[in-house]
């Protein structure tokens, strides 16, 4: 920044009014002492300043997402803003100003350090961003809500950072996110004239004034078109110790084509099968394939309802293999009828043997006694 030279300066103020010491210690208790931000302290009134120049400009963000604004249904992913200051100024005014004292060689020189000064009327500075969702659909993480930017010259970006939560329903389509900003930005800058010593300000140059700017931008992002899978019917049951064939059927429930898809089913013990996968082809938008599993249940296996988890592998518009989310197949599992086995139909055999031979003993040992019995007395 081109600012007057010092010596010059130090003429300048040699040629202001000195101040007593009454002065001295009037300005030492009225006023606090300076902070090293220059915005710390109270400014000064205009009776210490001049304003030569006046600047026509401020800062201009624009936002927009780095990298792919696409995104898919269910994920949660990090999303790259880039904040950029396009401001410009649009001129300068020279203000029919001058002060007392001072040669017109040394306060044209102050009026040019004045404008200098000016330029920076296009800087933003302790930008806060506040990410924004319109949509149910789309959730705004709020640990990472609330980012800031300490200064941002004009032609220069920044970069932040939000994390976001995209439900698995939400329907394909453009979305806008709203990003709420404020930020502050130099209003005015005065030149300090020689008076300012009087109030014990020996190192103030200028003093400036800074607004505060609030709008809202807006951040354009899309979710992308892609096939969605429902179960919509099961057929079949298991039965303990038996293989049973199930059916179920899956609709493509969304806008784009699921290409060469693919059913596959995960069973656990006391669940297993030879087959986990069946090729169901292309399935269109509201469409829909059956594919039949064949599944076998352990003998002990607990009577209850089952839910096996499934998917769909497909290969996606662009040509990519994708899966859909996790998709149950509810399959009630049967007990075994009661059956009697060979060992037991033995046993029975055995027993009723048994019974027969103890039976037909007694039998011949009552004919024995009948038989060897005394005749009638009269015979």
């Amino acid at each position: 920044m081109i600012q007057a030279p010092g010596k010059t300066r130090q003429e300048i103020m040699k040629k202001a009014s000195r101040f007593t010491l009454v002065l001295l210690i009037i300005s030492i208790t009225a006023f606090p002492a300076l902070g090293d931000d220059e915005t710390d302290f109270i400014v000064p009134d205009y009776g210490y300043t001049v304003d030569y120049y006046r600047s026509y400009g401020e800062p201009v963000l624009k936002a927009s997402v780095t990298g792919n604004p696409e995104f898919s249904r269910g994920e949660t992913a990090n999303l790259q803003i880039k904040i950029a200051n396009k401001g410009v100024i649009d001129g300068f005014k020279r203000l029919n100003v001058n002060q007392a004292g001072i040669s017109d060689a040394n306060e044209e020189m102050l009026a040019k350090a004045e404008m200098e000064e000016e330029k920076e009327c296009t800087t933003a500075k302790n930008i806060n961003a506040v990410l924004v969702s319109g949509t149910e659909y789309i959730e705004v993480k709020s640990a990472s809500n609330i980012q800031n930017v300490e200064e941002l010259e004009t032609g220069y970006t920044a970069n932040i950072q939000y994390t976001i939560k995209i439900d698995s329903d939400t329907p394909a389509g453009n979305y806008e996110l709203l990003l709420p900003v404020s930020y502050d930005y130099q209003a005015n800058v005065r030149t300090a004239t020689g008076e300012i010593i009087n109030l014990g300000l020996t190192d103030m140059e200028y003093t400036i004034d800074y607004d505060t700017k609030e709008e809202t931008l807006r951040i354009p992002i899309s979710i992308k078109s892609e096939p969605k899978f429902e179960v919509t019917e099961v057929s079949g049951n298991l039965k303990q110790g038996e293989s049973r064939v199930i059916n179920v059927t899956y609709m493509n429930t969304r806008e784009e084509v699921a290409q060469d898809a693919t059913a596959r089913i995960i069973v656990m013990t006391p669940l297993s099968t030879q087959k986990s996968m069946v090729r169901l082809g292309d399935i269109g938008p509201g469409e829909s394939r059956t594919a039949s599993f064949e599944i076998a249940s352990a003998r002990e296996a607990t009577v209850k309802n089952y839910g096996i988890d499934s998917e769909i592998k497909y290969v996606d518009k662009d040509g990519e293999t994708s899966f859909s989310n996790n998709l149950k197949v509810h399959v009630p599992l049967e007990a075994t009828e009661k059956k009697i086995s060979i060992t037991g139909i033995a046993i029975i055999l055995i027993i009723l043997i048994a019974l027969y031979q103890i039976v037909n003993m007694y039998r011949k040992r009552n004919r024995n006694n009948d038989e060897t019995a005394p005749g009638d007395e009269n015979e």
